[in-house]
């Protein structure tokens, strides 16, 4: 159950102030209501991140640092400076 300033943030958010429950879906989905995902910019194709905590299970917008491989992806396939620099060695 959740206590303290984010259940009164949250029933201050959607404008009542009794309990927020849902049900888990037979696919195993939970609806966030809506004046919660525009509070906090959870629309279509935004990715959450699910983390484990002692009271339960903490859902948070993902982070949008970029992933280590997209920051070397391509490196290897473009010629490098050694290449070129022997090319005009040879005269090609």
């Amino acid at each position: 159950m959740l206590t303290g300033s984010l259940l009164h943030d949250m029933k201050w958010v959607i404008g009542k102030y009794e309990e927020l429950y849902m049900k888990i879906s037979e696919r195993g989905q939970v609806t966030i209501p809506k004046a919660l995902r525009e509070r906090f910019g959870l629309h279509k194709d935004v990715e959450v991140e699910l983390i484990p905590a002692k009271e339960g299970v903490l859902i948070q917008k993902r982070s949008r640092g970029v992933h280590p491989v997209d920051r070397v992806y391509g490196i290897l396939n473009r010629p490098s400076e050694t290449d070129h620099y022997i090319e005009e060695i040879r005269g090609r």
